[in-house]
């Protein structure tokens, strides 16, 4: 599991002046928000919100997307409140938790090719701040590297087929084309049955 240290070290090197407190904060939120919870994999749950918050890092986003990336289940998954993060971590990352937790809950699963450009621009226009809709690739992202964890084909499948119709193609309008190389890659090989664990060059 990626460390919260891992990410610091990161972030200090591309900005050394950045407010690693919050995101210290928000680590430790995180943690007791979400303990006792558990993935597919095993894992604690923890560890989704550390590799999405790498995944930012990686990307050299500022720290109150790191932060937001960190907490981006609280609110859905846990008696955390809007309320509660914008007390705690201000309204900048309350804002941004608060619009991936919305876009989580948007009628996916259709095959359409209409209304899945439908949804595509829904994403793109609900997200007052793009970091919402990064974050939320990012979420994809890992959730796709542990798709083999999920024991139900068809959900494997109907998860690979949102991935081709909603969220490779956001990440292309928005020219992070590694991470829709990396989705496709692993939603391909999901949907014809091939190892979803394998390593990718990006």
């Amino acid at each position: 599991m990626i460390r919260i240290t891992d990410i610091l070290d990161k972030i200090s090197e591309y900005n050394p002046g950045g407010d690693s407190d919050i995101i210290d904060r928000a680590y430790i939120y995180s943690a007791r928000v979400h303990e006792g919870q558990v993935r597919l994999s095993g894992e604690p749950y923890l560890s989704h919100p550390l590799e999405v918050a790498d995944i930012l890092a990686d990307m050299k986003m500022d720290v109150e997307s790191i932060a937001a990336a960190l907490l981006h289940d609280v609110i859905e998954d846990t008696p955390a409140t809007k309320e509660d993060i914008e007390e705690m971590f201000g309204p900048g990352v309350a804002r941004i938790v608060s619009g991936v937790t919305k876009l989580s809950v948007l009628p996916f699963g259709t095959k359409a090719a209409r209304q899945a450009e439908s949804l595509r621009k829904m994403i793109l226009a609900m997200a007052d701040d793009i970091r919402v809709v990064l974050i939320k690739l990012a979420d994809r992202v890992h959730n796709m590297r542990t798709l083999k964890y999920h024991n139900n084909p068809e959900k494997q499948a109907a998860i690979a087929q949102e991935t081709l119709d909603i969220y490779a193609p956001i990440a292309a309008r928005l020219g992070i084309f590694w991470m829709k190389y990396e989705l496709e890659e692993i939603a391909f090989f999901t949907r014809c049955g091939m190892n979803t664990s394998a390593s990718t060059p990006w």
